[in-house]
């Protein structure tokens, strides 16, 4: 069980396992040993809350709702509902809420006489606070300790509610009256702990998952789905995703923000070199094709589509338009030299062919070993090995057929004159 208390908290306790190394127990994962541990735990009599937990990072609860409003009989009625159908899916344990009713505790009431003679509630609280648990007096310093001293009643006189009966309570006036006379009382609970965001109570439900049967990513939809309409319009009460599900989208939300940036700068550093405001759209058109090659190779692969993938598509952009520029570098080159258009395109494919298939073939190579890996140590870094090496190998393919293709388009459609003897003569003029 997770440790979420603070020192001296004796309701709390913590089993911690340390394994050996990943290679020297037969390649046994932290998650097996985490699921048989469960099994052999089972459930535990009068436990609140249970978790089992092999992940030494985490971005949060694989399933994590809050569940936001402002009566708390409703928020109960909907945390008791979503409990009930996460315990639905076989794939889904450990299942929590963050709602504790608390310890019971004697709540005082104050009597009209109480009030007559000029007591007031706080006073009849401070007062019985002050017997049974004490009031400090002074504090003695020992050594580097702080020694604090409190006076309350003998322990004899404070192990019952007959001792709180016989209690007498001071009145302003310096009289001592019997507590019964002045007050009374009655036995209850109240919340341990009152969470709350933007004025509203809050109750988190969160639990984990086998991502080997089940995606979080489709068990948050569903629930959602089911739920979200249904609370909002007879409960008032709001359901947000958290833990996991927050991070990946607040993630994603930075990512595509900052992306059109990243294509913006990629732009402008090939527009200036090339000075064309149209070529260098050519060579980003490829940019697409190598997202699709990446999800290509986690289907391939047998890998989930997940937030690392995405930092290998995005990283993908830069590195697919390595060839692209290559190639129409090499077609401007040879048409400025006097060759024909179509003439230009076909050169410049031929000896450009085997640079660009050899860099794409080399670069995916050298990530297979990290796309096969068995350590764990490397494993949250695999999606985005497959979406580099499968991306860069796609866009090579397209970039051979498409970038050509898009180039002589192009020229046909800015209507440049396709003479050999004019861009001749103008590769003399700049020679000399």
């Amino acid at each position: 069980m997770p440790f979420r208390g603070g020192a001296g908290s004796s309701e709390i306790a913590e089993v911690v396992l340390y394994l050996t190394p990943f290679f020297d127990r037969g390649q046994l994962s932290s998650a097996l040993i985490r699921d048989r541990w469960r099994e052999k735990v089972g459930r535990i009599p009068d436990a609140l809350e249970l978790t089992f937990i092999s992940d030494a990072f985490t971005a949060g609860d694989a399933i994590n709702f809050r569940l936001e409003g402002r009566n708390e009989d409703n928020l109960k009625t909907a945390a008791s509902q979503l409990r009930e159908e996460l315990a639905r899916y076989p794939s889904v344990f450990d299942i929590s809420d963050s709602f504790r009713a608390g310890k019971q505790e004697v709540q005082i009431q104050i009597l009209e006489r109480g009030k007559t003679l000029g007591l007031t509630l706080n006073d009849i609280a401070t007062q019985v606070r002050q017997a049974f648990y004490g009031a400090e007096s002074q504090r003695i310093q020992r050594g580097s300790d702080d020694i604090r001293v409190m006076v309350r009643y003998p322990e004899g006189e404070r192990q019952s509610l007959g001792n709180l009966e016989d209690m007498l309570i001071r009145t302003p006036g310096g009289a001592e009256v019997p507590f019964l006379s002045i007050a009374s009382f009655s036995l209850g609970s109240s919340y341990s702990s009152i969470n709350r965001q933007d004025g509203r109570r809050v109750i988190t439900v969160r639990a984990d998952i086998d991502r080997t049967v089940a995606k979080p990513d489709v068990v948050r939809a569903e629930l959602i789905a089911k739920y979200a309409d249904d609370w909002a319009r007879e409960l008032d009460v709001e359901i947000v995703v958290g833990g996991e599900g927050e991070e990946q989208m607040r993630s994603m939300d930075d990512l595509l923000n900052t992306f059109p940036l990243a294509m913006l700068v990629i732009f402008a550093l090939l527009a200036i070199p090339l000075k064309s405001y149209l070529q260098p759209l050519i060579i980003m058109s490829v940019i697409p094709f190598g997202a699709i090659g990446a999800i290509a190779g986690h289907f391939i692969m047998g890998a989930d589509l997940v937030f690392f993938s995405m930092l290998g598509i995005i990283a993908l952009s830069g590195v697919v338009v390595n060839a692209s520029l290559i190639l129409v570098v090499s077609i401007n080159r040879l048409r400025d030299e006097g060759m024909g258009l179509v003439e230009a395109v076909s050169e410049a494919g031929m000896l450009r062919f085997r640079p660009i298939v050899l860099t794409s073939v080399t670069t995916f190579i050298g990530l297979v070993p990290l796309m096969i890996t068995a350590n764990p140590a490397t494993f949250f870094i695999v999606p985005m090995a497959i979406s580099l090496a499968f991306g860069v190998l796609f866009a090579t393919i397209i970039t051979l057929f498409l970038v050509p293709s898009l180039y002589v388009i192009l020229h046909d459609f800015i209507g440049h004159t396709d003479s050999s003897e004019e861009r001749a003569l103008a590769y003399q003029h700049q020679v000399l």
